[in-house]
């Protein structure tokens, strides 16, 4: 006996693996133990709180060694709608819903809101500080989304004669966290120091959200 093999000897652990962890010998040869990966199917969604699908792809029958493809993919929700309403019939200072420009958070995250929006305004005698605003309104919790909050036009013409109109444009928007499914939608509102004001309308030209994180 050699040095090595009595180092060999002396280094022997008594093994006693579980039936699942050990060799396994039959009339086909030795078996060894393997691991098995699970995984969802291209294209599908580990969950709906995740933005990563995770795509595993298993090797071909028989094949030795077995080589396995992970891939990561992301993912995230997004959408996006418009609308319009006329204000003329609201009460200045009174926060009004865009007709049609209602979105959906789906599920938990931190989302970049932006609404494109457009205000007009008409007059027809002098007017001061006549102001057409909008902003983004958390319809599940209640509250104005913080930071999206815009004013389109404020504007004072105390000379105005005959008719006059203004149009003009914003992005109202911000990043946002919510923990579960949220209602969003985008509200204007109006209101002058003195004066008379008509024909006033707000849009939303594009109102959408893109999911940025978990």
């Amino acid at each position: 006996m050699t040095g090595t093999d009595a180092g060999l000897r002396g280094g022997t652990v008594a093994l006693d693996p579980a039936g699942c962890n050990a060799l396994q010998q039959t009339a086909g040869g030795l078996l060894v133990p393997h691991t098995t990966l699970e995984g969802i199917a291209p294209g599908g969604a580990v969950s709906t709180q995740r933005s990563v699908d995770i795509d595993v792809t298993p090797p071909a029958a028989g094949r030795c060694p077995e080589t396995w493809q992970v891939g990561a993919r992301l993912t995230p929700v997004s959408g996006q709608t418009s609308g319009a309403v006329a204000l003329d019939a609201a009460p200045a200072n009174t926060w009004v819903p865009v007709t049609g420009a209602q979105l959906v958070l789906p599920e938990g995250g931190v989302y970049e809101v932006t609404a494109n929006v457009q205000g007009s305004i008409a007059w027809g005698v002098g007017v001061t500080n006549a102001i057409i605003d909008a902003h983004v309104f958390d319809v599940t919790a209640g509250v104005e989304i913080p930071l999206s909050a815009r004013r389109i036009i404020l504007f004072t013409d105390q000379n105005a004669t005959g008719t006059n109109g203004i149009q003009a444009n914003a992005s109202a928007g911000a990043l946002y966290q919510v923990t579960g499914p949220t209602t969003i939608r985008v509200e204007g509102a109006w209101r002058t120091d003195s004066g008379t004001t008509s024909q006033k309308v707000v849009w939303a030209t594009n109102f959408r959200f893109k999911k940025l994180s978990d």
